[in-house]
């Protein structure tokens, strides 16, 4: 029955106690690098202009925060933004959760917009 099934041919087994090399360990790293420029290279980059964002924002300016409130900044001290999201209607949001800065104007068209 040999004349239709070829005999297995044993390989010889690698000897006990030999390390891989460094070609064993390229992949993990190649996965590494790759995830830290896809993931966490990014989000580092988006926080500190988060950060310089807030640092450079003075009274006056028109912010979104987190939540999507849309008001001006009326004071703000280390921790906490006082935001006039109505004509005499203040709220206190923190620092950091100031989402974005808008451009000059949106607040006041937003107010029109509500008024009529």
């Amino acid at each position: 029955m040999s004349f239709l099934i070829s005999d297995a041919v044993a390989e010889a087994a690698p000897a006990m106690g030999q390390q891989p090399g460094w070609e064993g360990f390229a992949f993990p790293i190649g996965i590494l690098v790759f995830f830290y420029f896809l993931f966490l290279r990014p989000q580092h980059k988006r926080t500190k202009e988060h950060k310089k964002m807030l640092e450079q924002m003075q009274p006056g300016a028109e912010v979104v925060t987190g939540g999507g409130v849309l008001g001006k900044v009326v004071s703000l001290d280390e921790n906490f933004v006082q935001v006039e999201v109505a004509p005499n209607v203040v709220i206190q949001v923190q620092r950091h959760q100031i989402g974005s800065l808008m451009p000059k104007g949106t607040y006041k068209v937003q107010m029109k917009k509500t008024k009529s």
